[in-house]
């Protein structure tokens, strides 16, 4: 790209800014190149200044829904807590709570930042910055009511109800929002990504800009080249410079003039597979692995666990006992299979499935995935492996602590990632099993399931398994559970 400016503005080139410099304190002129224009391509300005405008606009409408549905949350959560109370909503208590909570509610959601890019990002982060505006704000008026002597006139079963009704609406409907917005809209952040002297394929949502073509270098000490950095940037959220290890220092400094969130991508970076980042007696490390949970917070983890699975076992029991049935009656065989995988500590266990293929045919090490036409699956077994079905007798895994229902997925002895053992893809595999495996996990719901045709399936399942493990949270065990529902049937399970 060429930047054409007029009469004075040409100043503001660096080329021609080093013109203007004392002869003795010119170096000597580089080698002559051609000059090259950036074209109406989606690396020009005019494209970066369009899609700042689109995610301005897209995240203006975002943030309406959202508040529109956490007021909508307030409303419906006390009209339940009415209804629990009454058996109708002729009372007009609840309507009057609701309203004195909206404006405590904006002002906290407000203050906690539950309406921004972060919260657009990150469902969760969304959710615990809702849920704690939230809290806040009965906190405030059952405080106030206290003093008003106005707790008398209202039923407490009521409030405490509706608390407990709006958290879980405000939490669902987030969770529905935030994975439909970013599937219908994709980033709803002005991403620019520049390159130099690296090839990057083409990214969804962002605009690539060639450095080289942009006549962008890594000068932090040239006035007139962060000028130039900081006008293609303008409007963007978010910046990523994809570079060599020994240009990073001078990009870094570049990007912090550029008031904008800029991050860097090094190839040696990225390959040492960093799950984090740390600090250590003022210096920045790379996480790379993490360790097994402390004590605490296995407690904290199994006691969740337990929670849910004993519920749940009651619950889904009618249907294990269908399945169950339907399996004898199509094929002979137990109804149960069990096969050792690798959990916590490296350590083997027998996982249990529902028996979904013959019993001539079953693969105890895993060596052989299954197929989309597998002629080792069972009528029944199909339909249960295309509904995740068969993994629900792993809740009793859950009940005797082999496995939890978050967490790594246990794989069989024998699995293949292309024509490669997992043992041997990766020599950070076994790491994975520092935590418990899980029913479902952070790989799961990012679609990363299914037979490894390829090495790059297990990485990616890999990397999401550190992830998880380094950045472990009740929260983010919450979330992977509910948006689990989205991926209970999907292409890859067959």
């Amino acid at each position: 790209m060429e930047f054409f400016f007029d009469g004075e503005q040409q100043l503001a080139d660096p080329e021609a800014e080093s013109q203007r410099r004392p002869a003795e304190a010119r170096p000597a002129a580089p080698a002559s190149r051609p000059a090259l224009r950036m074209d109406d391509s989606e690396q020009s300005p005019r494209a970066l200044s369009a899609l700042q405008q689109r995610s301005k606009t897209r995240r203006v409408q975002a943030y309406g829904l959202l508040l529109g549905g956490d007021l909508l949350a307030i409303f419906l959560g006390f009209a339940a807590g009415s209804f629990a109370r009454y058996g109708n909503l002729h009372s007009m208590d609840w309507i009057r709570v609701a309203m004195a909570a909206v404006p405590l509610f904006i002002a906290g959601a407000m203050h906690r930042k539950a309406y921004s890019l972060e919260t657009l990002a990150s469902a969760s982060k969304g959710i615990r910055r809702v849920a704690a505006a939230l809290v806040g704000t009965f906190a405030v008026l059952f405080v106030v009511s206290y003093f008003l002597k106005a707790e008398q006139d209202v039923s407490r079963f009521s409030i405490g109800v509706g608390v407990v009704a709006t958290l879980a609406i405000a939490t669902t409907f987030r969770t529905i929002v935030s994975n439909r917005l970013r599937r219908t809209f994709g980033p709803l952040t002005a991403t620019v990504v520049i390159c130099d002297e690296t090839f990057v394929e083409p990214i969804p949502g962002a605009v690539i800009v060639n450095a080289v073509a942009a006549g962008l270098r890594p000068e932090p000490r040239n006035p007139a080249m962060i000028h130039r950095l900081v006008q293609l940037l303008s409007g963007a959220d978010r910046v990523v410079v994809v570079c060599r290890r020994e240009l990073c220092p001078g990009w870094a400094t570049m990007l912090k003039c550029a008031h904008v969130r800029g991050e860097i991508l090094a190839d040696d970076v990225q390959s040492v597979g960093a799950v984090a980042i740390g600090r250590m007696a003022g210096r920045t490390t790379l996480v790379v692995s993490a360790g097994p949970l402390s004590t605490q917070q296995r407690v904290v983890k199994r006691v969740f666990d337990l929670a849910l699975t004993v519920p749940a076992v009651i619950f889904f029991g009618p249907l294990l006992a269908a399945v169950a049935i339907a399996i004898k009656l199509d094929s002979a065989g137990p109804v149960f299979f069990r096969q050792k995988r690798v959990g916590f500590g490296n350590k083997l266990f027998d996982v249990y499935k529902f028996r979904s293929m013959t019993v001539e045919q079953e693969d105890q090490l895993g060596t052989r995935s299954t197929g989309l036409s597998d002629d080792r699956v069972t009528r029944v077994g199909r339909f249960i492996r295309r509904t995740s079905l068969d993994e629900l007798p792993q809740l009793f895994n859950v009940l005797n602590g082999t496995m939890s229902l978050v967490g790594p997925r246990p794989h069989a002895i024998g699995s293949f990632a292309g024509n490669l053992l997992f043992w041997d893809v990766d020599e950070r595999y076994s790491h994975r099993h520092l935590s418990k495996p899980g029913i479902t996990g952070l790989a799961q719901v990012r679609g990363f399931r299914g037979t490894a045709h390829r090495v790059e399936d297990l990485s990616q399942r890999l990397q999401s398994d550190l992830e998880y493990m380094s950045c472990w949270s009740i929260w983010a065990d919450i979330m992977i559970l509910l948006k689990t529902a989205g991926v209970i049937v999907h292409p890859n399970a067959y």
